[in-house]
């Protein structure tokens, strides 16, 4: 599936994410700015923050209890579509997701 990242200065990456890899590996590896996933997806750090995009929310849901307890520790002002990517996984039915890298 494919997925676009947004940085902050309008930048795209854009990359080919196998199924069942956490979008927040997926960006490590193709080193997007700003997603850094320093506790490795273990739901601890909150530095893979991004928004989702609106017209892909309702697709990937929101967080879980414990992401938006997560969610209010983040660096980036959070918004209402605002998940820990290492939440998000990959699936057919995501493919052309576009996520936003807020600003810090």
């Amino acid at each position: 599936m494919q997925v676009t990242w947004i940085l902050p200065d309008g930048a795209r990456v854009t990359a080919e994410v196998a199924e069942g890899l956490s979008l927040m590996e997926a960006a490590v590896a193709q080193n997007v700015p700003g997603v850094v996933g320093e506790c490795g997806g273990n739901l601890s750090c909150a530095t893979c923050h991004v928004q989702v995009t609106d017209d892909w929310a309702a697709r990937v849901g929101g967080p879980e209890e414990f992401e938006d307890a997560m969610l209010d520790t983040v660096d980036a002002a959070r918004g209402p579509t605002s998940r820990l990517s290492c939440q998000i996984t990959a699936r057919d039915e995501l493919d052309g997701l576009v996520l936003i890298v807020p600003g810090a």
